[in-house]
């Protein structure tokens, strides 16, 4: 009998000899030594003992020993001997497997009892040492392909033919595993005479297993992998091995994320092979166990552990279901990654653990109950502090609507969740909330569509239904008895939802779909057409499921705000989102869809190409796929429901589409079908919006207006102008916008006609006030667009017009003598005079662009005809003498004459600018009679304010004579200013404030001194005006227009202004700005901080505004630089509020290493203003915003800079007290020295009084003698002591009244003191006392006067 075979740590430890009795080798073949000839014979030797002997041959010394030295050498063998090896062992394996199930039944037969232990013996042993070997081989292959695989990537494109006698590893790989899988799973309680293996072997076979799960390469081999997890499932769950199984299992998922959903696989088909799921109960516990801080640690194993987590619900829901009560705990952990993992597992549980109806009533509750919580941790969950958890709970949501898992009486809780979260500050977070909702109109339960006036009237109805099939008793109450939310509640406490199938447009089957009326249209329903549900309660049930549907619809309704911010977004993911939201709302008919969508047109402009992309694409769902009919009226409504920005983007969109061949020649057929009024049910409306539409395709194909000329005049200026006036507008825009040949047609067939109707319209009354000033802006257009001399017709315009006012108004005066008559004629002739100014106004305007284009188009010829002479001499002078025009233009060239050319155009384009007010030869022309009349107009005030209309035609008709001529514009500034900083009405204000800006364009030097007064406008009291002055210095400046002067501090306010818009136009300006150059924003900042803290100011709002600006600076040497400005501004401020000021600026910084030392060297400049705790408090903060990204070198210079800060704070703020107690201090003795004056004035007058009836004086000796011995004292400061005498003396006159008080040094002598002896020594001595406290008390006085 063999030795038998221990598992040995590793391959070469079978050479050693061991003090038991094992099976080791004994002859070590080095087949390194060995030709190759020489190796292949010994291997077909190994491989031919193998097969021709017993399957336990393999423990023979001498097999085991030549099997050895081949596995040993396995590496440097060639591939057909390793395939030769690894055949042998694989098919004595496969054969030695059957025989161990008949081992029992050949045991039995046998008659001694030790021959048969024997041969089980011996039969373990071949199946230990074949296993041994085998897997060995497994590692040195995989080993040696991992090692290989950059070689081999390396090397790939020079590979060539594989020899003949080359293997597929891949293949014996599967083999093999599958092999050792299948080994594990009979019963080898026979071979090891009990139900488990022994520990070694156990700990080898799975010590392997879980090494080749390592392999990238391998787990991607479905054969291989699946007999990996067999191994697995077999050692854990059959055999037991859990403890160290699971531990390596929560090894390999820390370590690498491709294993995560492998090892799920290997979890969950051990629990459905062998019905045990210990495995996954073990190490869903040993996740619970573990501490939430270590996931905080480590982040990639807190992934991948949570994946784990997901993978292994999604397979065993039912399981972790039970168990899900060990990780709810880690809600409250740190780690957002767990938390995110447990919201999907809960997601997975209810999808798909509780779909089994069946078993107790009790099981069933206690499963519904289950349920409901995991419902609520999911609501719960949806206010978590990580953005990306908030974004997951949304995105399982999602999920489980997709599912229909949500009942009726949770969808309106989460649809408000969902709305809730659209104000989210995170994006990631909106994006979810946006897709949920969509999904949750996608498959809402409640009918395809979701009008709240037709489930108001459908629910009324039923309402009424429901109160006829009630028993009539007064105690009960309807809504008592009505399902709780919407739910459906069965008789075993079961929610389930009414209608949980997705709708369909088509094919959905929907009670709330039956009793609706067609879109835009609520008619009443009557009780006769209601479809009958049948009894009370499903009426009840129907009742509740309206109501729920209704609520959802008010839910969807009331975001549409919010969706329109959204629009405005700066992430390009909430405004593509919130589009495709709003495309399946109007899909879903919800009310304020439509209105919402078209505010999308204005992103067609937006520089994200994504975003464009988005409006395009939803522009073409909603509008353009479709028939032509169809399309053609969806453009037309949309027209004409649009103001001018819409209209912009509308042009934008349809001349895109134009280009790219996506509008239809039919569908244009069918907008001159709606313009011509040859559809049924068009209106005068309909007819302008498929014009306005054809003259924006007109913009890309010019000549899709050609074919309906005469259409365009007859629909345009007929019958049915008159009843819709602005079709006549348009019909201006579509002679404007012709292309030159039709312009040239139109000129001959109805050229008179066409003029004639276009003067009547303007010199004509019969257009609306408000449409004839659009009407006859385009009308002068078109005229200067198609006359060939504009000038002519344009005169004879501005003639008419006066002749109207001036004529008018004289025959009125002289016909008629009544007042009342004169005022009405007036009234009257004050709007044709604002008519008047327009129309001349807009001519000179006209005037000057023709001439431009005249002068451009002269330059173009030029150019064209240059390039052609330069043409045609290249092709005549090839080789050829250069001919005689050549000469002369080289001639023309040399002297100039080209140049002057040139300059002579450019002088006769500016007399004839100059010309149209102006005039030639200082003789005013027509319209420069009108500006000069108009000039005097304007500057009547008190005219001007009791006509605020003519005020505003006025106003702007100067504004255009201003722009067309220099000299006009300078003698008219200061009255174009004074009229905008002092005119009542904003209309005018802001009027003249745009026409700044254009004034700014045009005479640049003319504006600059009134710069100041420019920047004036943003603080108008009137939003307008604001708005436009922000929009007219951020044109100028942003393009370059207009020096930053120093005045940019008013614009800074502005960040802070109260209306939003004004706000965000504020920072879009300064956003721009910072991009220009090197940051301007950079250079202004001292100033305007200066500026700023000039003004007042709230401190909220000066916080704001300087965090915006100092957010727009990102240059780290920038940022250096402002620290020590910031620093040195310090120096010479003593305004406590400027510290402050300075001190928050500094805290905003983005400090560097280098910022943060120049910090700490300019101590010495903001020292003094450490005693104020707002100033010191911004220092804490840079300190802790520095110790965040410091090295420990300048962390530690930043503790020692905090510590002297402390203490400097400190010990200023120990001076302040010491200070305030010192002043306190003398206060209270100067009151109590002013109180002992009092008194002393008081004696003093009565010893003067007791002296002049004595006749003598009364000196106290006591006081003498103090005088005397401080007289040396007093002599030195003989100059401080005659000042203290002065301040004395009248402090105490103002005291005191008429009494003095003189210094101790001075004493009366006379004849008087010989009567001071004749007094008694009572009252001398009285007196002396009182006396003595004075003189005392008076000597603290005189020390100390500058208290008083």
């Amino acid at each position: 009998m063999a030795p038998p075979f221990v598992f040995p740590r590793t391959l070469q430890e079978l050479e050693e000899d061991h003090d038991d009795d094992r099976l080791c080798v004994r002859k070590l073949v080095d087949t390194s030594s060995l030709r190759a000839s020489e190796v292949e014979e010994f291997v077909k030797g190994v491989s031919f003992d193998l097969s021709d002997k017993e399957l336990f041959c393999v423990e023979d010394q001498d097999i085991f020993d030549r099997v050895y030295s081949l596995v040993r050498s396995y590496g440097s063998l060639s591939p057909s001997c390793k395939l030769n090896i690894v055949e042998s062992l694989r098919s004595n394996v496969s054969v030695l497997l059957p025989n161990v199930d008949s081992l029992l039944r050949v045991s039995q037969g046998q008659d001694e009892e030790i021959s048969a232990l024997d041969r089980v013996a011996s039969h373990r042993n071949a199946f230990k040492i074949y296993t041994y070997f085998l897997l060995n081989i497994v590692l040195a292959e995989e080993s040696d392909s991992g090692s290989n695989n950059s070689v081999k990537v390396t090397a790939s494109t020079h590979r060539k033919k594989q020899p003949v006698n080359s293997w597929n590893w891949e293949a014996q790989r599967g083999r093999i595993l599958g092999l050792i899988a299948n080994s594990l799973e009979i019963n080898l309680e026979l071979l090891f005479g009990s139900s488990d293996p022994d520990d070694n072997y156990l700990s080898f076979v799975t010590k392997n297993a879980f090494s080749l799960f390592e392999k990238p390469t391998l787990l991607k081999d479905s054969e291989a992998k699946e007999a990996l997890c067999r191994i697995i499932g077999a050692c854990s769950t059959k055999y037991h091995y859990m403890a160290q199984s699971c531990a390596s299992i929560m090894h390999l998922i820390h370590r690498h994320d491709f294993v995560v959903a492998h090892m799920a696989d290997a979890v969950a088909d051990a629990e459905k092979k062998y019905a045990d799921g210990s495995m996954a109960i073990s190490l869903i516990r040993e996740i619970g166990r573990t501490n939430p801080k270590d996931y905080v640690r480590d982040t990639v194993g807190a992934e991948n552990v949570g994946r784990f987590l997901v993978e292994l619900a999604d397979r065993l829901p039912k399981l972790v279901s039970t168990n899900i009560g060990i990780l709810i705990p880690h809600f409250g952990g740190e780690s957002y990654k767990i938390r995110n993992a447990l919201v999907g597992v809960l997601g997975k549980l209810i999808a798909k653990a509780f779909k089994d109806v069946e078993g107790e009533v009790s099981s069933k509750s206690i499963r519904l109950r289950t349920k409901q919580a995991m419902l609520e941790i999911l609501l719960e969950r949806c206010r978590d502090v990580s953005a990306y958890t908030r974004s997951r709970v949304l995105q399982v949501w999602a999920e489980l609507c997709e599912e229909h898992c949500i009942s009726i009486g949770l969808w309106n809780e989460v649809a408000s969740v969902a709305a809730g979260r659209l104000e989210d500050k995170s994006a990631i977070v909106r994006k979810s909330a946006l897709n949920l909702l969509i999904m949750m109109l996608q498959h809402n339960p409640f009918g395809p569509q979701l009008r709240i006036t037709s489930f108001e009237a459908t629910l009324d109805q039923y309402k009424k239904r429901l109160n006829e099939l009630e028993p009539a008793m007064p105690s009960e109450n309807v809504t008592d008895d009505l399902p709780c939310d919407g739910d459906n509640c069965l008789g075993d406490g079961e929610v389930d939802n009414l209608n949980p199938g997705p709708v369909e447009k088509e094919h959905q089957d929907s009670l709330t779909d039956s009793c609706m009326s067609q879109p835009g249209e609520v008619t009443a329903l009557q009780d006769s057409n209601l479809p009958d549900v049948g009894n009370l309660e499903q009426t009840r049930a129907l009742v509740a499921s309206l109501e729920a549907g209704l609520r959802f619809s008010k839910c969807i309704c009331a975001t549409m705000p919010t969706l329109v911010q959204l629009m405005a977004s700066s992430s390009a993911t909430d405004v593509e989102n919130t589009i495709l939201l709003l495309m399946r709302c109007r899909q879903f008919q919800i009310d304020g869809s439509e209105e919402c969508l078209r505010k999308m047109l204005p992103l067609v402009f937006s520089q994200d190409k994504s975003i464009y992309e988005a409006v395009e694409n939803a522009f073409n769902t909603i509008y353009i796929r479709k028939n032509p009919v169809e399309t053609a009226k969806n453009l037309a409504s949309l027209v004409t429901d649009s103001n001018i920005g819409d209209l912009a983007a509308l042009e934008f969109i349809i001349g895109a589409l134009v280009s790219k061949g996506d509008l239809s020649s039919s569908t244009i057929s069918a907008l001159w079908d709606i313009f011509c009024f040859n559809i049924s049910g068009t209106t005068a409306e309909h007819s302008r919006g498929a014009l306005s539409v054809l003259c924006m395709v007109a913009n890309s194909s010019a000549s899709v207006l050609g074919s309906h000329l005469q259409d365009i005049i007859d629909i345009g200026f007929g019958r049915w102008a008159k009843v819709d006036p602005l079709l006549a507008r348009t019909a201006c825009l579509a002679i404007q916008r012709l292309s030159d040949d039709d312009k040239k047609k139109l000129l001959v067939t109805s050229g008179a006609r066409i003029f004639g109707i276009l003067e009547s319209l303007i010199t004509g009354s019969w257009l609306p006030g408000n449409i004839w000033y659009a009407a006859a802006d385009r009308a002068i257009a078109a005229i200067y667009a198609i006359h060939p001399t504009p000038e002519a017709i344009a005169a004879d315009l501005v003639r008419k017009t006066l002749n109207s006012v001036f004529n008018d108004c004289a025959d009125g005066l002289q016909n008629d003598s009544d007042p009342t008559e004169v005022s009405m004629l007036t009234t009257v002739q004050v709007a044709k005079l604002s008519r008047c100014l327009f129309v001349t106004s807009h001519v000179a305007m006209n005037q000057l662009v023709y001439i431009e284009s005249c002068s451009r188009k002269i330059q173009k010829q030029k150019i064209a005809k240059e390039k052609m002479d330069a043409e045609n001499q290249s092709i005549d002078c090839n080789g050829a003498a250069p001919s005689a025009m050549q000469k002369d233009n080289d001639i023309n060239q040399e002297l100039g004459l080209a140049a002057s050319e040139d300059a002579v155009l450019d002088a006769l384009f500016e007399k004839a600018e100059k010309e149209i007010i102006s005039g030639c030869s200082g003789e005013k022309n027509l319209i420069g009679i009108c500006a000069t009349f108009l000039s005097k107009l304007c500057r009547n005030f008190g005219l001007m304010q009791k006509y605020p209309e003519l005020q505003a035609s006025a106003m702007l008709a100067l504004c255009r004579f201003m722009i067309i001529d220099a000299e006009f514009c300078d003698a008219n500034l200061q009255l174009l200013f004074t009229v905008v900083e002092g005119a009542n009405s904003e209309t005018v204000r802001s009027n003249c404030t745009i026409a700044l800006g254009d004034l700014a364009v045009r005479f640049p030097n003319l504006l600059e001194p009134w710069t100041e007064h420019m920047y004036a406008r943003l603080k108008d009291p009137c939003v307008s005006v604001r708005k436009n002055a922000v929009l007219v210095l951020s044109h100028l400046i942003l393009n370059d227009m207009m020096k930053v002067k120093g005045y940019i501090n008013e614009m800074a306010v502005r960040l802070e202004d109260e209306d939003k818009r004004i706000s965000s136009l504020a920072k879009l300006f300064f956003h721009e700005l910072s991009k220009k150059g090197s940051n301007p924003i950079y250079n202004l900042l001292p100033d305007i901080l200066s500026k700023l803290s000039s003004q007042n100011l709230t401190k909220d709002s000066f916080c704001n505004i300087m965090q915006f600006l100092i957010a727009s600076i990102k240059k780290d040497k920038q940022m250096d630089a402002l620290v020590e400005k910031l620093c040195n501004r310090f120096n010479g401020v003593t305004d406590v509020r400027q510290w402050e000021h300075l001190s928050y600026c500094l805290s905003q910084l983005a400090f560097t290493e280098k910022g943060m030392k120049k910090l700490i060297e300019l101590f010495k400049t903001y020292e003094h203003a450490l005693s104020e705790e707002s100033v010191i408090d911004h220092f804490r903060n840079i300190i802790n915003k520095g110790k965040k990204f410091a090295k420990p070198e300048l962390k530690s210079c930043i503790e020692e800079f905090e510590d002297k800060l402390h203490k400097f704070h400190m010990e200023v703020k120990e001076q302040e007290v010491t200070a305030r107690n010192a002043h306190i201090h003398q206060r209270k003795i100067g009151r109590r020295e002013g109180f002992t004056a009092a008194l002393d004035a008081e004696d003093h007058t009565e010893s003067n009084i007791t002296t002049e009836e004595a006749g003598g004086e009364v000196i106290d000796p006591c006081s003498e003698r103090m005088a005397l011995s401080k007289n040396h004292k007093l002599k030195s400061q003989h100059t401080d002591s005659e000042e203290h005498s002065v301040i004395s003396s009248e402090l105490t006159e103002s005291d005191g009244g008429d009494i003095e008080v003189q210094s101790p040094l001075v004493s009366k002598r006379g004849g008087s003191r010989s009567r001071t002896k004749k007094s008694t020594m009572k009252e001398v001595k009285g007196d002396n006392t009182g006396k003595r406290t004075t003189r005392a008390r008076r000597k603290v006085i005189l020390d100390e006067p500058e208290d008083f």
